[in-house]
Formats: C-alpha cells, structure tokens, sequence
C-alpha cells in the first residue's frame, strides 16, 4: 500500500510537470482565466502536499507536525522547480508570486493535518472515514 502511495506523488508530480510544459494556458475567459488558473495552482500543490504526507504517514512513525514539514518542504520545492521550468517553455513564464500561490494550497493542507483529524490515521476522509 505504501507503494502506491508514494506512485501516487510521482504521478501527481509528472501531472504537474505536464501541464507546466503546455506552451500558452490561455482559456480565453478574461479575468476568470487569472482565477482559473490560481485556483488550480493552489489545488495542484494542496493535493501533492496532501499525497506526500499520506505517504510519509505510512512510510515513517513520527509526530504530525514533523511530517507536515516533511510533506511541505518537498512540495515548496518542486513549486520552485515548476516555475524554473516554465522559465524555458514557449509562452510561459517562472513568477515567484505563482509559489507564493502554490504556498496557500501547501499551508491550507499544513493547517488541516495540524488543526483537523482530516488527515489522521484513525479516520478522516481521506482514510475512508466519515469526516466530522
């Protein structure tokens, strides 16, 4: 099972990387195509902060707060590495103001596993339990 949770990261992780090498995400929407695609940068590294600390409860027994950091970091990371990257994509451009918007979605997710049972091992949605 631990396996496929770490599966999970990389291919969530590649999913990222492939929507970052599309020359161009212009929708056509005006001001909605600006929230549009904020929004999915804070769900897209809310979600991969979530999947790294799903795996990292399996894979390491240590507190929640400390597998937080652990799930956090790399995912701060990779948002820098995602703007890098777009960097050298046709029609793209790195902005440090966008990993300051994947940074909401990783501290909203960091705020859930340290305030809420959302992401506990005993229940919490994510585990199949029935959210309070």
């Amino acid at each position: 099972m631990v396996f496929i949770k770490w599966l999970a990261v990389v291919m969530w992780a590649k999913l990222i990387y492939y929507l970052s090498d599309i020359p161009g995400l212009d929708m056509g929407l005006g001001i909605w195509d600006l929230f549009v695609r904020k929004s999915a940068h804070i769900f897209e590294f809310a979600y991969l902060t979530a999947l790294l600390y799903l795996a990292l409860l399996d894979s390491a027994r240590i507190k929640r707060r400390t597998l937080a950091i652990f799930a956090a970091v790399p995912a701060l990371l990779y948002a820098f590495s995602d703007e890098f990257h777009q960097l050298y994509v046709p029609k793209r451009h790195g902005s440090i103001a966008d990993v300051a918007v994947d940074a909401v979605g990783i501290l909203i997710v960091c705020y859930l596993i340290l305030r809420t049972d959302l992401f506990s091992n005993e229940s919490g949605i994510l585990r199949g339990g029935i959210a309070k």
